[in-house]
């Protein structure tokens, strides 16, 4: 990754940065984005690494873990410092960001800077994410399926459970938090999309957004087919008219 910023004169981090810094594997950043983080104006992060092994994923060089080195985050607080006042929020995505041990002090360095803090994550470290919770200000949560197909999806078994506990962390915690399932008709039927709505809003969730999966670039060539007789997007546009009601926001959008 490649950050082009120059240093502030008087930076508070200025004697700091990159001497004795964390090291964490920046795969990418994004500068400015609406949707990331809704309502606010953020940049987003991405981290290096993650566990699971999602048919559908659409960034599968991300998925293969290593260590950062010091420089990468040192960047990533360069081009902070230069966008304060600009910015309303850094998000950390991934991959899997709460792979990483040092993504708190990652967390500290934004707030520390004026920017709220937000999340992308699949939710499962629990005791990771319990030890950032107060860092944040808004998590995206990925839903990756019901109980019953979740490690399927995903790909790793043992998994469901961790979720689950990082979902009922979030919920007692007041972050604001919005679920977020992305749909790929391999692993989804109507009914089974429907189904996990109405599970998702009878356990607390208030924001919910389902995104349709892209076929280019997936981890399974197989999701990159087109499913023959699967739904269209006006019959899942109508579910969620349906669905509406029993959520604060819901929203279909494209991953």
């Amino acid at each position: 990754m490649s950050i082009d910023v120059r240093r502030e004169p008087g930076s508070r981090h200025q004697d700091t940065i990159g001497q004795g810094g964390i090291r964490l594997p920046v795969a990418g950043l994004t500068p400015m984005t609406t949707l990331d983080y809704p309502g606010h104006l953020a940049c987003v992060v991405f981290l290096q690494g993650c566990p699971l092994r999602c048919g559908y994923c659409h960034n599968p060089q991300m998925l293969p873990s290593r260590r950062g080195e010091r420089e990468e985050w040192a960047k990533i607080l360069e081009f902070l410092e230069s966008r304060r006042g600009l910015l309303d929020g850094v998000v950390f995505s991934g991959g899997e960001p709460t792979m990483h041990a040092e993504l708190g002090t990652a967390m500290r360095d934004a707030k520390a800077l004026g920017f709220k803090v937000g999340l992308h994550t699949a939710g499962v470290y629990p005791k990771r994410l319990e030890k950032l919770l107060s860092w944040l200000d808004w998590v995206g949560f990925d839903v990756k399926g019901h109980a019953d197909n979740f490690e399927r999806i995903t790909g790793r078994s043992g998994i469901w459970k961790r979720h689950a506990q990082s979902l009922a962390l979030l919920l007692d915690s007041g972050i604001d938090l919005e679920c977020r399932t992305t749909v790929h008709w391999r692993d989804f039927d109507i009914k089974a999309v429907e189904r996990l709505a109405h599970n998702l809003s009878d356990y607390g969730v208030e924001h919910y957004a389902l995104q349709l999966a892209r076929h280019d670039q997936c981890l399974n060539a197989d999701y990159q087919q087109p499913i023959t007789n699967g739904p269209t997007r006006q019959m899942l546009e109508r579910l969620v008219t349906r669905l509406k009601p029993q959520f604060s926001s819901l929203v279909l959008r494209d991953a």
